[in-house]
């Protein structure tokens, strides 16, 4: 668990981000809460989550994946000593996520549940027919279809219920200290505070000068890429290597999906973290030209296997998801040579994964662009997770003291603000 970011209860209560809690019995409050709900509205499902249960009927692996997978849950004390909740079999986990679809995450300062239908497979993704169904293409292609459904609720004017000041509101008291709603741009006397939907909110822009270009004439210096927590430095980075083992090392072939693999291979990467109450668009780390775009398709909820039934497991698979999910890179030859060619790896995780590849005017980035140190390159639509920034062998001179992982797992002591100085290039 990474030390918290600001001094509220839910930093003290959830998971590395503050994504999901620690305690499993407030994740179980939550499960058990929902699932009443769910059965009690007895509502009909969408048109998507019936694709969803026919895809498992009809094809007789999914069945056998989706059934196997609530049957391997580990089994632990009863409900009354342990408050241990968890769903029964897919049908059940259908029921959820069809309730999931038109509900927004809600505030909680001792047990933030912001990712739900990560929260609903917490158990079943890890199990042996968990780690295989949720690494299949099939199974992610109808997750991309129903987490697609979900947002485009919360790009809507209905997902703004959640954006007032009841205790379990996002502009409660205690949310907009633990936000630190002060530093960014919203309208006080505006309903909502001006927003537009739970998107428009979890997008929220900062105030003009909150956040300077750390050197911004100085083109060896390198700036945080995102408002993040470092999760890991690693050097001499191979073509190939184990990125499912405990290590988690960093395979380049496999991250960059093929692209310029030769000119990283022995470089560095550096990876951090985007928490629950970050600011979720990305920055350029250098001046210079995009020299090419690219959205991979992956996983969705796969983790590491070396992980097992660890509940921080699906954070601490960071390196390894960096490799296998959802993704987009956006590589920029820098203006200065002794940076060159270098990448920004920004990793989609759970319910966070559409990358958005926009410039700071909202228009779609586009190839041979020439970007500033500074200038917006897209965002995480519904929160983010974790980015990588890639070098090439010989470029990084230093990293700067606030940016060295220190702690359990790898994980900074503090968050690194987006534009502040990250690195030194040689």
């Amino acid at each position: 668990m990474a030390p918290p970011r600001h001094d509220s209860a839910a930093s003290l209560t959830s998971r590395l981000g503050g994504w999901l809690p620690v305690d499993p019995r407030h994740l179980s409050k939550w499960l058990e809460s929902n699932i009443a709900e769910a059965e009690q509205r007895n509502a009909s499902l969408h048109p998507v989550v019936r694709e969803f249960r026919d895809m498992i009927e009809n094809d007789p692996v999914m069945n056998m994946y989706f059934t196997l997978m609530f049957e391997q849950q580990p089994r632990s004390a009863p409900k009354p000593c342990s408050g241990d909740v968890k769903l029964e079999n897919y049908e059940q986990m259908l029921v959820v996520m069809n309730h999931v679809l038109t509900t927004s995450p809600t505030f909680d300062a001792t047990a933030m549940v912001g990712c739900p239908i990560n929260a609903i497979l917490d158990y079943p993704m890890i199990t042996p027919a968990g780690l295989a169904a949720f690494a299949d293409p099939r199974v992610n292609e109808m997750l991309r279809r129903l987490l697609s459904v979900w947002a485009e609720f919360l790009d809507s004017e209905a997902s703004r219920y959640v954006l007032d000041d009841s205790p379990s509101g996002w502009l409660s008291p205690i949310a907009r200290e633990s936000l630190q709603l002060h530093e960014f741009r919203i309208d006080p006397d505006a309903e909502f505070c001006g927003f537009k939907s739970w998107n428009d909110f979890f997008i929220r822009r900062f105030k003009p000068g909150r956040r300077p270009v750390a050197r911004p004439d100085d083109q060896k210096a390198i700036v945080s890429a995102c408002e993040s927590q470092p999760y890991r430095i690693q050097t001499q980075v191979n073509e190939h290597d184990t990125f499912w083992m405990k290590s988690q090392p960093y395979s380049v072939r496999h991250m960059l999906n093929g692209n310029f693999v030769e000119q990283f291979v022995g470089g560095t990467v550096y990876q951090a973290f985007l928490s629950a109450d970050n600011y979720h668009r990305w920055h350029s780390p250098v001046t210079g030209t995009i020299r090419r775009l690219q959205k991979v398709p992956g996983t969705y909820y796969a983790e590491a296997a070396s992980e097992r039934f660890d509940p921080a497991g699906p954070t601490n698979s960071q390196g390894y998801i960096a490799h296998v999910a959802t993704r987009a890179l956006i590589f920029i030859e820098a203006d200065y040579s002794g940076i060159g060619l270098m990448c920004l790896v920004a990793v989609g995780m759970a319910e966070v994964s559409s990358c958005v590849l926009v410039d700071q005017e909202g228009k779609p980035l586009k190839e041979g662009q020439k970007v500033e140190k500074g200038d917006q390159l897209g965002y995480f639509q519904f929160g983010g997770s974790t980015h990588c920034l890639v070098f090439q062998p010989g470029v990084i001179s230093e990293f700067a003291v606030e940016a060295i992982p220190q702690g359990e797992h790898g994980q900074a002591s503090t968050v690194v603000k987006v534009n502040s100085l990250l690195a030194i290039a040689s």
